[in-house]
Order: C-alpha cells, then structure tokens, then sequence
C-alpha cells in the first residue's frame, strides 16, 4: 500500500489544477500549503476512509 498518493487538487484561488502528494500515515488532517501555481495558501482537510485500500477524500478550502 502506498502511503503517499499522487492526487489531483484545483485551487479555490486560482481554479488552476495540479498534483500533490498526500501522506496517508498521519490519519486524518488539515493542513496548509501554497498552490503550486499562484502561491496562495491553501488548507487541506484529510480524512482517511480505508487505510488499507488507500481511500481517502480531500478538500481543499482557501488558506
């Protein structure tokens, strides 16, 4: 099982796209990063559904 997945999130600033990795091993999360495109922060909410099969949702919210 791969505890760092490659996902798909599009900014709520920019409405750009683009990949990020989420670290699955914490568990469920909110956390901040900068997009990638426009360098807005951006706050992330994990929250795991299935460890074990990697399934997990994540929102993205301006920062």
């Amino acid at each position: 099982m791969e505890f760092e997945p490659a996902t798909e999130v599009r900014c709520p600033h920019c409405g750009e796209s683009f990949t990020t990795f989420v670290d699955l091993s914490q568990g469920d999360s909110v956390y901040i990063e900068d997009c990638q495109v426009c360098c807005q922060p951006i706050q992330f909410n994990l929250i795991i559904r299935d460890l074990e099969r990697g399934e997990f949702r994540l929102h993205v919210n301006p920062g």
